[in-house]
């Protein structure tokens, strides 16, 4: 139930973004936190965070938890039984707040992650995520003493990874990155059992290989987007090379980062001239 505050008034929403759609990259998310937070503030249920002559604000924390839970009702009606992570990542800039685990609500939180480059890959192979999840908990039921075991070492390999990042922003060691690529290629043969693997996803895992390089599905599985983690002495030649020959797979390759904060309010004196020539061109 949405108790408005105020009366609202008929609106038209205009969207733009350059999230590629269905291709792992939490869009869904992204427009859910957005819409929910862009929504809230106009029938009054949070406050308009942004004073007279800033650029960018934050709602509080208690408001933020709001958004986040709307958004996770819009994810539920995209997704059917999506975890929550997505949306407490687009809400927070991290993984924290109230997650769906097992139909549990599990609380969840964690430090901000620190700024990691990244090679991202579009396999441009569509997907969805709900058929991906279902095709998962048809396996889990099928073959239950086989599978849990399998989930059981993805969680793992997800709190050693989050160990890790923790520690990187106090001791930013080199060391730190063969950790990260070992769990990198342990985690991706793990969603391979599970059901959420693509030969396209194998590809882009072969090709980057081949340049010394360690990559991932990212999102559901089934095709859409990998991610490539970039060491910072990693050689721009290599990764101009890894790029080359994913584009010759017929792929669209970004260099790009990790780690951002979450929902924000801009004002329109801060947007950027492509975002304001998209958004008066839709």
């Amino acid at each position: 139930v949405c108790f408005c505050f105020r009366d609202v008034p008929s609106v038209d929403i205009l969207v733009w973004s350059e999230l590629p759609t269905g291709a792992g990259l939490g869009s869904s998310a992204a427009y859910a936190v957005c819409l929910a937070g862009a929504l809230l503030t106009a029938c009054g249920a949070i406050s308009c965070p942004l004073k007279e002559g800033e650029s960018t604000a934050r709602w509080t924390e208690e408001e933020l938890t709001l958004i986040n839970s709307w958004a996770f009702q819009g994810e539920r009606v995209i997704h059917g039984n999506p975890s929550g992570v997505d949306n407490a990542v687009g809400t927070w800039g991290t993984c924290q707040g109230t997650v769906k685990e097992g139909g549990e609500e599990v609380s969840l939180v964690a430090s901000r992650v620190p700024m990691l480059r990244i090679l991202l890959t579009n396999t441009k192979v569509p997907r969805s995520t709900k058929v991906l999840v279902a095709g998962v908990k048809e396996k889990i039921l099928k073959f239950p003493a086989i599978m849990n075991p399998v989930l059981d070492s993805i969680d793992a390999i997800s709190q050693e990874c989050q160990s890790v990042l923790e520690a990187m922003p106090a001791d930013p060691s080199p060391e730190y990155y063969p950790v990260l690529e070992e769990l990198f290629d342990i985690n991706q043969h793990h969603l391979n059992v599970i059901g959420v693997g693509h030969p396209s996803l194998d590809r882009l895992c072969r090709v980057t290989a081949s340049h010394g390089l360690h990559s991932k599905l990212t999102g559901a599985g089934g095709g859409g987007c990998g991610i490539t983690l970039l060491r910072p002495d990693t050689s721009p030649l290599a990764v101009e090379a890894a790029k080359r020959d994913l584009c010759a797979c017929g792929f669209e390759c970004w260099e790009t980062n990790i780690g951002a904060p979450g929902v924000t309010l801009h004002s329109s004196s801060s947007l950027t001239a492509a975002v304001l020539h998209a958004l008066s061109e839709s």
